[in-house]
């Protein structure tokens, strides 16, 4: 298959990418300016958030993978929202202009399982209504947007995506470093649910949907064992040799991250119910083993 790939060459991407040349597929990649690190791939300049030439060869393509979107790690100010919010809904729209027709076609769209909002304890599939913060009213617009697609006649899947684990990137790129100097620990409470995909098992879920063209709409990119930030925290001190007793005060993130703090001290218990149903089979399930992985790759 030909396939587009805008946010090519983001922490998900630089995995993704090389995975879908590896099984055959011809691979173009949206970028801003220059080439990537990715080979194998054919490179295409252009700001998805504005209309412009690159909107051209998207027509070409059978399969569109949107992974673009600023980055959620950050204080929301009013202008980061903006930015957050413009990436990636302006991104969507311009991909389904360039679009001629999708008869045939497929659209990933990334979301993210902050669209559930908080709910506790409760166990979260892609059946639960949307939150009402500011992150799950986003997500559910940008859905939305992703949903018009369906219009011209093409299959849309919307890939919720939980915290990927992965070398030098994501949430263990920021945690790892501080459990190296000795000060990491869980956020808050600890009590909150974290919802965790391996990266390895995002991208074979991505593959995974290409030879399922059965399967559309949303799916949960989680893995089926969700933990509490406080185990998170415990296992990830345990495989390192570092202790994992200070805790983050929550007044704290809050003071320095703002509404985002609150985000990182709530959390959510997702499970990736299609694709356990569609027999999807995790190379990652338990977090212990995950972070095994990550942290002997990344020499932390």
């Amino acid at each position: 298959m030909k396939i587009f790939v805008a946010g090519g060459t983001g922490f998900v991407g630089k995995t993704l990418a090389p995975a879908l040349v590896r099984t055959g597929h011809e691979v173009s990649i949206l970028t801003r300016s220059g080439k990537g690190e990715t080979s194998g791939v054919s490179w295409i300049e252009g700001n998805p958030t504005q209309k412009g030439k690159w909107q051209e060869a998207v027509k070409e393509h059978g399969v569109i993978i949107n992974l673009a979107g600023a980055s959620l790690f950050t204080r929301w100010t009013e202008e980061a929202k903006r930015m957050i919010r413009d990436s990636r809904i302006l991104t969507t729209r311009h991909l389904l202009e360039a679009m001629d027709g999708g008869k045939g076609k497929t659209f990933f769209s990334t979301s993210a399982i902050g669209y559930y909002g908080f709910h506790g304890d409760e166990n979260l599939t892609e059946d639960s209504p949307p939150g009402g913060d500011f992150l799950a009213l986003l997500a559910k617009d940008w859905e939305a947007e992703a949903k018009e697609a369906e219009k011209k006649g093409c299959r849309v899947v919307i890939t919720r995506f939980g915290i990927v684990l992965g070398e030098k990137g994501g949430a263990l790129g920021q945690m790892i470093p501080l459990f190296n100097k000795y000060v990491g620990g869980p956020l808050g409470s600890g009590k909150q649910w974290f919802s965790w995909i391996h990266i390895e098992d995002l991208t074979r879920a991505f593959l995974f949907l290409l030879e399922h063209p059965e399967i559309s709409g949303p799916v949960n990119f989680t893995a089926p064992n969700p933990v509490r930030n406080k185990e998170l925290a415990q296992w990830l001190g345990r495989i390192m040799g570092r202790p994992a007793f200070l805790p983050a005060p929550g007044f704290m993130l809050r003071l320095v991250l703002g509404e985002f703090g609150s985000i990182l001290l709530e959390g959510q218990r997702v499970l990736p119910q299609k694709l356990m149903q569609a027999g999807f089979q995790f190379s990652y399930p338990e977090i212990d083993r995950a972070l095994r992985q990550v942290i002997r790759g990344s020499g932390g």
